[in-house]
C-alpha cells in the first residue's frame, strides 16, 4: 500500500501510543498488513507473518531475561513454565486493545465483515509483528520498553501461580500416599465472552466432589482446585488428612 497522507496521519497518531518514532515508517504499516489484504485485492503488498515470527522471538527473549534477572533463585524448568504462561494470546490481545491497534489494520474486505479488528489472534499476531518492526528499525531498547509495558504484570502473576508448589503435584502425591483412590478433575462450567473465559473445575475423589477452582485456563482452574482440595484435606501445608 502505498502511504497517503490519510495513512500517514494514522501511523503517526500509533507512533504516538507506542511511544516510538520509526527511521521506516513503512515497516510499522507492513506490521499492521493481516495476509487477507495480500491475499485479496492488494497482492504486491507485503503483509505482516514474517515480522510476527521475529517479534515473537523478541517477546520470549525480553520475558526470559526480565525472569532471569529479577528471579535469581528460580531455576531453567519453573523459568520455561513461566514464560509460556507469561507470553499468551491474552496478555497481546489485552495490550493491543489499549493501543486500539484494530483501526490501524490492512484487512481485506471479508475479514472487515466478519469482525477481523476485534479477533484476538489478528490482533495479537499484529502486536508482535509490530515488535519486530521496531526491533529492526531501532533495536532491541524500544522492543524491550514496549514489551516491559504491558508484560510485566503478566510476568509477575504467572510467577505467583508457578513458583507456588504445583498444586495438582501435591494433591495427586497426598492421593497416592494415603492410598485414598482415584482422583479427577472435572469441568463445571465455563462462562465469559471467547477472548475472556473463564473456567470452574471441581476435584472429585473416588466420585465425591472436594474443592473447586476457576482461572482463565484449565489448568489455572485445576490448580485452584487442587489447592482447595489440599486445604479441605488439612494438608495444605503436607500434613496428613484422611479422605471423608
Amino acid at each position: 500500500m502505498i502511504l497517503n497522507e490519510k495513512r500517514n496521519a494514522e501511523l503517526t497518531q500509533l507512533q504516538k501510543e507506542l511511544g516510538y518514532g520509526f527511521r521506516d515508517v513503512k515497516l510499522l504499516n507492513t506490521a499492521l498488513t493481516h495476509t487477507s489484504y495480500v491475499k485479496g485485492e492488494n497482492r504486491s503488498a507485503g503483509h505482516n507473518e514474517r515480522l510476527e515470527f521475529l517479534g515473537d522471538a523478541v517477546l520470549e527473549l525480553i520475558v526470559s531475561e526480565y525472569l532471569f534477572v529479577n528471579n535469581p533463585n528460580m531455576n531453567e524448568g519453573l523459568m520455561t513454565r513461566v514464560r509460556s504462561r507469561a507470553v499468551y494470546e491474552n496478555a497481546l490481545f489485552d495490550a493491543a486493545k489499549s493501543l486500539e491497534l484494530g483501526k490501524y489494520l490492512l484487512l481485506s474486505h471479508g475479514e472487515e465483515h466478519t469482525g477481523g479488528r476485534e479477533k484476538p489472534s489478528i490482533l495479537s499476531d499484529a502486536l508482535e509483528a509490530v515488535i519486530g518492526a521496531m526491533y529492526i528499525d531501532g533495536g532491541i531498547e524500544p522492543a524491550k520498553k514496549l514489551i516491559l509495558s504491558f508484560a510485566v504484570d503478566f510476568i509477575n502473576n504467572a510467577v505467583k501461580t508457578v513458583t507456588v508448589k504445583d498444586h495438582k503435584t501435591l494433591l495427586q502425591e497426598f492421593i497416592q500416599q494415603g492410598h485414598l483412590g482415584q482422583l479427577e478433575y472435572d469441568v463445571v462450567s465455563v462462562t465469559g465472552p471467547d477472548h475472556k473465559r473463564v473456567f470452574t473445575m471441581e476435584v472429585r475423589i473416588n466420585g465425591t466432589p472436594y474443592g473447586r477452582g476457576s482461572g482463565s485456563s484449565k489448568q489455572e482452574a485445576g490448580q485452584n482446585a487442587a489447592k482447595a482440595t489440599l486445604a479441605m484435606l488439612g494438608a495444605a501445608d503436607g500434613g496428613a488428612a484422611e479422605a471423608r
